[in-house]
């Protein structure tokens, strides 16, 4: 221990360093050196006043919420611009190229498939608007889809002959007939409904001839001798129409499978006079399945779907896809009558559920 003098003059006093910061009172030894000069080679920062320190973090915090609420303003103002161009547009409900047999003009029912970003830009908004809202989960088919995959919706398709207009689900298993347990519930339930409905039928039917005006509830014919009587028309329910046909809504109600909440969905009568013939026609998806149920059959009637013919009974139910290229005809004589089915769109039986959930909210009727 260095001595030395202490405050009070003693020489004979040790004085001993206070062992604490580096400014305390008191005198200090070598033996203290060490300590002191790690202490001193720190480097000495001032604390950071508190009052400046809050501010600049209110500043910070409340530029990263501007920032937020404008990105949310944004993705809404997107999301209803896309909504409200369809409801507009009617892009994606209906269009002006061609009728199928049964429902409102929808896009691509000629054969000729609509192509163009616009519309696939419009479906993909809105399936995007639907997964902000839900999920994605079980998405991954509606949402290639939605891009405009590789398929008959953006190519030649199968052979040529299946080119749905506007919509198509890529690894559907597809056939232009499908086999009734396909859809065993529903088919069952229509036959066993087929004295109602027939009756129904009788109570809004007229002779056909074109020389009266149309009765009411009838829709302007798609082509010369094809008039039909809509219940549900492009998902949207006709309520005059079921008032009038109690048995056939009652029969639709009780449906499992029946496409009534987009504007892929039709339900309804069919009627075709003889010498009458649609021809060369797609559907816009080949996510539905129409169910024809024969009320009044005559000789001469054919479908064919997809190069494959068939006829209809009456009583009875055939299953058709009709994003298959299709045609109709009544090739027999003017006194055999009209062939009559009542038609009804129904799901794909391996569409699943969450991807229903999703076309119904994509293609939801126009306000």
């Amino acid at each position: 221990m260095w001595r030395g003098n202490s405050p009070g003059g003693n020489p004979g006093a040790a004085t001993e360093g206070t062992g604490g910061d580096l400014g305390g009172q008191g005198n200090w030894g070598l033996e203290d050196a060490p300590g002191l000069l790690v202490r001193a080679s720190l480097p000495i920062m001032p604390a950071w006043p508190s009052p400046l320190a809050s501010s600049a973090l209110t500043l910070l915090l409340g530029a990263l919420t501007s920032l937020f609420l404008w990105y949310c303003y944004r993705l809404g103002s997107q999301d209803m611009q896309a909504l409200g161009a369809g409801s507009r547009a009617g892009s994606v409900s209906g269009g002006p190229r061609g009728c199928s047999e049964t429902g409102r003009p929808s896009p691509g029912s000629s054969g000729e498939p609509r192509e163009g970003p616009r519309a696939e830009g419009l479906v993909s908004r809105r399936l995007r608007a639907y997964a902000r809202r839900y999920s994605w989960a079980g998405m991954g088919r509606v949402r290639r889809a939605a891009q405009g995959g590789p398929g008959p919706g953006g190519g030649p398709g199968v052979l040529g002959i299946q080119r749905p207009g506007l919509l198509f689900l890529p690894d559907l298993p597809s056939a232009p007939f499908m086999p009734r347990d396909a859809q065993r519930h529903d088919v069952e339930l229509l036959e066993s409904s087929f004295p109602a409905i027939l009756r129904d039928f009788g109570a809004v039917s007229w002779d056909f001839s074109g020389t009266t005006p149309l009765p009411r509830g009838w829709s302007p014919p798609l082509a010369p001798g094809c008039y039909q009587l809509l219940l549900y028309q492009a998902g949207r329910c006709q309520p005059s129409n079921c008032r009038r046909c109690p048995g056939a809504y009652r029969a639709l109600r009780g449906l499992r499978s029946f496409m009534s909440a987009n504007t892929f969905g039709n339900a309804g009568f069919s009627v075709l006079l003889p010498g009458a013939r649609l021809e060369g026609r797609c559907g816009p998806t080949n996510a539905r399945v129409r169910c024809h149920l024969g009320l009044k059959i005559p000789p001469g009637c054919e479908l064919v779907v997809g190069g494959e013919p068939q006829c209809w009974a009456e009583g009875h139910c055939l299953l058709v896809d009709d994003s298959f290229l299709n045609t109709v005809a009544h090739n027999g004589s003017p006194e055999d009558g009209p062939r009559v089915v009542f038609i009804v769109d129904l799901w794909h039986p391996n569409v699943a559920g969450a991807e229903r959930q999703a076309l119904d909210f994509v293609f939801a009727p126009d306000p």
